[in-house]
C-alpha cells in the first residue's frame, strides 16, 4: 500500500515545519508581509498546520474557517496568491519533500484558489 500524502509531507511534525516556514516566507515576502502585519504568528502556524494536516489525509484536527469564509473581502490578488504559491513551494524544497508530493501539494492549492483570490 502506497503512503499517504499526509505520510509524505513527514506527518504531524513534518507538517509543523513546513507549516512554520511557510508562514515565516509570508511575513518577510514584500508581496504579501503587509497582510500579515500584526499577526499572532504562532496561533497562525497552528492554524496552517492544521489545515494542512487534515487536508493532506492525516487525522481531521482543522476546526478553523472553510477557505472562503477566512479570505473572504480580502480581496486578495493574482500576484499576492502566486506569491504564496511560491513561499509555499520553496518551505516543500526547504523541507526535502519528493517532486510528487510536492505536485500533489499544489494541486490543492490551485483548487482552493477560488475560494481565496478576489473573494
Amino acid at each position: 500500500m502506497s503512503e499517504t500524502l499526509f505520510e509524505r509531507l513527514g506527518g504531524e511534525e513534518g507538517i509543523k515545519n513546513i507549516s512554520s516556514d511557510v508562514v515565516d516566507l509570508h511575513m518577510k515576502n514584500p508581496t504579501i508581509a503587509a497582510r500579515f502585519a500584526g499577526t499572532d504568528a504562532p496561533k497562525l502556524k497552528q492554524t496552517v498546520t492544521e489545515f494542512f494536516i487534515t487536508g493532506s489525509g492525516g487525522p481531521e484536527v482543522y476546526t478553523g474557517k472553510d477557505m472562503r469564509t477566512a479570505h473572504l473581502h480580502m480581496n486578495i490578488s493574482d500576484d499576492e496568491y502566486m506569491a504564496a504559491v511560491d513561499d509555499l513551494m520553496t518551505a516543500l524544497d526547504k523541507n526535502g519533500i519528493q517532486q510528487r508530493a510536492k505536485e500533489e501539494v499544489l494541486y490543492i492549492f490551485y483548487s482552493l484558489r477560488p475560494d481565496v483570490v478576489r473573494v
